[in-house]
């Protein structure tokens, strides 16, 4: 697990920092910067509508992946995720995205590069972090319940195809009341990525 910073127990793993507007080509969000208590490490939400009436809120947690989210990679579906999950909220009129920065599962983007560079020689995404020394997947997603609370939200439909993001949220105390699925962008450059995702990591696509 990704190492989190020495808080006490019950105390807060990230603080609200600062919001502002942020218009994309789905619709106007509001994106909210939050800081790790202790690491410093940043992290933001991007919301539209209120969330003040207590009903479930469309939510998605998206870890970072400059590969897949900036830079166009097909070696994912990362980027895919993305783009669907704010076109879902920009739909719906409501809901959150938290862009979790865990890049690499949690091992970072220069050690991510290295994993690539195993996997052109063969390793799956699981063999290759594992051959790095890191576990199958090093993130943390208990400073969502944070970054939820902040934003007033207390239940959740996640999208998402990861059981261990719906393990954690409910553990942490936050009421997931329905799996969206989000399945895009499968292609002939990640059709071995997602079927390892699905086999080694429970991954559920298609169900």
């Amino acid at each position: 697990m990704q190492q989190q910073s020495a808080a006490a127990p019950n105390a807060p793993l990230v603080r609200h920092v600062a919001r502002c507007k942020l218009p994309t080509q789905w619709g106007e969000f509001t994106m909210h910067g939050f800081e790790e208590v202790g690491t410093g490490k940043e992290h933001v939400a991007l919301t539209m509508g209120d969330f003040h009436d207590g009903e479930p809120a469309l939510v998605r947690l998206h870890s970072e992946c400059l590969t897949g989210d900036a830079l166009f990679s097909l070696r994912c579906d990362c980027g895919f995720q993305l783009a669907a999950a704010l076109d879902a909220i920009a739909r719906e009129g409501r809901g959150a995205l938290l862009y979790l920065r865990q890049e690499g599962r949690g091992i970072g983007l220069i050690n991510k590069i290295r994993a690539y560079r195993l996997q052109d020689g063969g390793a799956d995404t699981v063999e290759a972090n594992e051959q790095l020394g890191f576990p199958a997947d090093a993130r943390d997603f208990r400073i969502a319940h944070d970054m939820l609370a902040e934003l007033r939200i207390g239940k959740v439909r996640v999208m998402t195809n990861n059981p261990r993001k719906i393990d954690t949220l409910r553990r942490v105390g936050i009421e997931v009341v329905e799996r969206v699925p989000l399945e895009v962008g499968r292609n002939p450059h990640n059709d071995k990525y997602l079927d390892t995702k699905a086999e080694k990591l429970g991954h559920l696509f298609g169900l």
